[in-house]
């Protein structure tokens, strides 16, 4: 059941917000920002308060003989949208994720398994960019190392577009992968592994570094060979000291890699704070899809039968060909709307 005291309270801080607006008084960017993420929820509150007020309506009707048979044939219609109206209100109410809004940082490096494990890291690298192409985002490389084969060592990336981050975090954890490798005369079926992470990128507010807690090295760029080798000292690394994270930018400017390992490291240190939220809330949500434990062997794709399996909510589709070219939306649909559930048991429960 929607509890309609709290309905109101969020109608009256819409119009509140809305009044404030039209005066021009108060911050007026925070204003905004308050007002545009409540009116998804106030369309959703006042759509489901004309539903009860139009059942209410047909009820009154049903002892007026002239109307009685309209009401006889609307009222089934309009208690059977009821369900349906609840539980959208129900979801628009449930606590959002600041950072699902964000652009994000993608990390993916090859874990157990050699060679094919890093030829796999840039199949699911290549996997996130027709995924991100498809969604009309914009995927660049930060930083990439390369092995001899064509596959990974690392790769870090930064996507932006709409919702990137509330789309592309559960795609974090152990990916697995089974499949007769290309270095394998005999055609035996391996397994190996890659780890993926997704961050949402920091904003200046979220992080403050002090100057005095990170070391700044320059070096010689080193890379796959070609337009990735430089010939100056450009690339930058920078060390946090009080938690260890080091990062590396080795683009041809190096202005530029300052740049992009400091938003990198605000990052990182961003979703260190974030997780460490996320512990002291874990008894809480204990299973819950999403939690952001890389350790988590979260999906597996084997290639000779052709099956993606997400282990989380035990999902398998049998479209690996189309998965591996970006096709990923039911799989996060059917994530997000698990995440969904548990929330909605949780607000419920």
């Amino acid at each position: 059941m929607v509890p309609i005291e709290r309905l109101h309270q969020i109608t009256q801080r819409f119009e509140f917000l809305e009044a404030q607006m039209a005066e021009g008084s108060g911050d007026i960017a925070a204003l905004a920002k308050e007002y545009s993420d409540l009116k998804p929820v106030v369309e959703q509150v006042l759509a489901y308060q004309r539903l009860l007020s139009d059942i209410e309506d047909a009820e009154e009707m049903l002892s007026d003989p002239d109307m009685k048979d309209l009401a006889e044939e609307e009222l089934p219609e309009l208690r059977a949208a009821l369900p349906e109206a609840e539980h959208a209100l129900q979801l628009s109410l449930l606590p959002k994720d600041a950072a699902d809004a964000r652009p994000a940082i993608l990390e993916i490096r090859p874990g157990t398994g050699g060679d094919e494990a890093a030829l796999f890291a840039g199949d699911l690298l290549r996997m996130y960019q027709r995924y991100a192409e498809n969604r009309g985002w914009k995927l660049d490389i930060l930083e990439e190392n390369a092995t001899e084969l064509g596959g990974i060592k690392e790769v870090v990336a930064h996507i932006k577009g709409e919702n990137v981050f509330a789309r592309m975090k559960y795609e974090s954890g152990v990916h697995r992968v089974q499949r007769v490798p290309t270095t394998e005369s005999g055609g035996r079926i391996h397994t190996s592994a890659a780890t993926v992470a997704v961050l949402p990128e920091a904003e200046d507010v979220d992080v403050k570094i002090d100057a005095g807690d990170i070391r700044i090295d320059t070096m010689r760029a080193s890379g796959s060979g070609g337009q990735h080798v430089n010939t100056t000292d450009s690339a930058v690394r920078i060390t946090h000291l009080p938690t260890g994270i080091i990062v590396v930018s080795s683009e041809k400017s190096q202005h530029r890699n300052r740049e992009i390992a400091m938003q990198v490291l605000k990052t990182r240190l961003f979703d260190l704070e974030r997780q460490r939220i996320d512990d002291e809330r874990a008894a809480d949500r204990a299973g819950q899809v999403g939690s952001g434990d890389r350790s988590e062997r979260i999906r597996t794709y084997n290639f000779p039968q052709g099956r993606m399996s997400d282990h989380r909510i035990n999902l398998t589709l049998y479209k690996l060909d189309q998965i591996m070219q970006g096709d990923l939306d039911e799989i996060i649909d059917a994530l997000t709307a698990d995440a969904q559930a548990t929330a909605l048991a949780e607000m419920n429960g």
